[in-house]
């Protein structure tokens, strides 16, 4: 997992197995596997709720590495709430939203994953994988 620093433009979505993990299914991690778009191999991602991730705002700030319209275009972010702002203008799931960059263990073909975690009500926690989508870093 690694934070991203260079422009990049959002390719296609990989398939992801299972999305959502209340409670337990997130303690001591997530298990998220998804198929690679190029070579089809399935891998999968430990997702350690307070540990994992960098905060969504470093992509979309200023348009550094990706614009906030073209996650929005994607379906990897929404605009949050008035009500939730404090969390960002763009969330996954209304929580605390987290991104990393990730590689195919197989043929390196390069991952987005964006993802949330957070108390959704009073006794559920809820991790939400929004969902991995390659990526090309551009020049």
């Amino acid at each position: 997992m690694y934070s991203l620093s260079k422009k990049i433009n959002i390719g296609t979505q990989a398939d992801v197995l299972k999305t959502v993990f209340r409670n337990e299914e997130a303690d001591p991690y997530a298990a998220v596997t998804y198929t690679c778009n190029h070579c089809r191999q399935r891998n999968t991602l430990e997702i350690t709720p307070y540990e994992s991730g960098f905060p969504v705002l470093q992509l979309y700030d200023e348009g550094k590495v990706i614009s906030g319209e073209e996650l929005l275009k994607a379906g990897a972010i929404a605009k949050t709430s008035d009500s939730r702002q404090h969390f960002g203008a763009l969330t996954v799931n209304e929580l605390p939203t987290l991104y990393f960059g990730t590689g195919c263990q197989f043929c390196q073909s390069k991952y987005l994953c964006l993802f949330s975690y957070g108390e959704k009500q009073p006794g559920l926690n809820i991790l939400t994988v929004s969902g991995i989508w390659q990526y090309e870093e551009t020049y």
